[in-house]
């Protein structure tokens, strides 16, 4: 994660790069502005990459639709925006969803985990099946309960013997109900992690109460073979990257939603042309006070938007304005700027300047978006909104 100065910069270059416009000196050397202006550009979009953890941008993914299960998550921990309800929601920092890679008509899944950075730290890894409903009603009135076990595969050879597999999770599970059962397998992908030559695979196994096997006609689970996608068998990944935030979101977030401190504007489109019509001149700007005024970043003007799904664009917002001598409380000053302002007005030292405006709130952002295997990933990025601005 780049330091503040660092993102406020990569944020307010690409900003101007977008809306570069020629200036006069384009007609006596066309080629030699553009090329320019493109440099500044791709060195720009390449520091905001930096800021989201990326190398590349992953390739546009049309009009593929994320699992339902990744957009409800998104949006029980973002509002509108992509601003963070509540930091505290969220365990770690990355969740990501995959898709059996197998495609068996049998009970068998594996999943490509080689997206995911070897420096993250597995918190919890959840399969996600969907019980279909039974093609049979006969057997309904002997059994009302089955017992479904997961096994993590340790040896292809052994599958159907007790040294081939190991249990990860088991419990009972209604025999006519549908709808999604998860289960927990963290300790298989952990070991995955360390060891990817050991990722062999899951094996779901349904017995009676009596222990005997069971009919699959009785309790099927959808397969990534024969049905919708919406169905398909899933495993989501729960991390942490290690990324920590400069300055601890405020716990005044977790008791209300961020909305009430960062006003909404109509529309993702007005706020852009909002934030670009702000043509304060210096000595216009140098009058206001301190506060905060909007800074719209749009993902499709960067080129972003055929992979990511949710935010199309937020307001990272910026701080503007003077911290004038004597500082009220309404400037949200630390000590340190009454000082420096008292120095600076009694001009006690020479080439002491009065504080500065800067954010003294930040808040994280969440982003929902395809990586390079297909894969929807949800990330919260740190310190991405300045959630109120004040001298310092």
């Amino acid at each position: 994660m780049l330091p503040l100065p660092l993102l406020a910069t990569s944020l307010a270059t690409l900003v101007c790069a977008v809306s570069a416009r020629p200036s006069l000196n384009y007609l006596e050397n066309p080629f030699g502005v553009e090329s320019e202006s493109e440099e500044v550009r791709s060195e720009a979009i390449k520091r905001l990459l930096e800021v989201f953890g990326m190398e590349d941008p992953p390739l546009p993914r049309g009009h593929k639709q994320p699992p339902q299960y990744m957009l409800d998550l998104y949006n029980t921990v973002a509002d509108v925006d992509g601003v963070t309800k509540d930091p505290y929601l969220l365990e770690g920092n990355t969740v990501r969803s995959f898709f059996d890679k197998l495609r068996s008509e049998q009970v068998e899944f594996r999943f490509n985990l080689s997206t995911v950075g070897r420096s993250e730290k597995v918190l919890t890894a959840e399969l996600h099946l969907f019980k279909l409903r039974s093609q049979t009603s006969a057997a309904l009135n002997r059994h009302h309960f089955c017992q479904v076990s997961v096994y993590q595969l340790l040896d292809s050879s052994k599958m159907n013997v007790t040294q081939g597999k190991k249990l990860l999770s088991s419990r009972l599970i209604p025999i006519h109900s549908s709808g999604w059962e998860v289960f927990t397998i963290t300790q298989a992908v952990r070991s995955w992690m360390l060891d990817e030559g050991s990722n062999l695979g899951l094996q779901v196994v349904v017995r009676s109460l009596a222990g005997t096997q069971m009919d699959m006609k009785l309790v099927r689970f959808a397969s990534g073979r024969n049905h919708h996608q919406s169905k398909q068998p899933m495993l989501v990944l729960f991390t942490d990257d290690g990324r920590h935030s400069a300055t601890l979101e405020s716990k005044e977030l977790s008791d209300a939603p961020a909305s009430p401190g960062l006003p909404h504007l109509p529309s993702a489109g007005l706020a852009s042309r909002s934030a670009r019509s702000l043509d304060y001149s210096e000595d216009y700007s140098a009058s206001l006070p301190c506060q905060r005024l909007p800074l719209y970043v749009d993902f499709e003007e960067i080129g972003w938007s055929g992979w990511i799904v949710s935010p199309r664009g937020y307001n990272a917002y910026h701080c503007k304005g003077s911290c004038p001598f004597p500082l009220g409380q309404n400037m949200r000053p630390t000590n340190h700027a009454t000082v420096q302002s008292i120095i600076n007005a009694l001009k006690l030292t020479k080439g002491i300047e009065t504080p500065c405006c800067v954010p003294d709130k930040l808040f994280s952002i969440n982003l929902l978006y395809f990586d390079d295997e297909e894969n929807v990933v949800l990330k919260q990025y740190n310190d991405m909104v300045a959630g109120s601005c004040g001298c310092h």
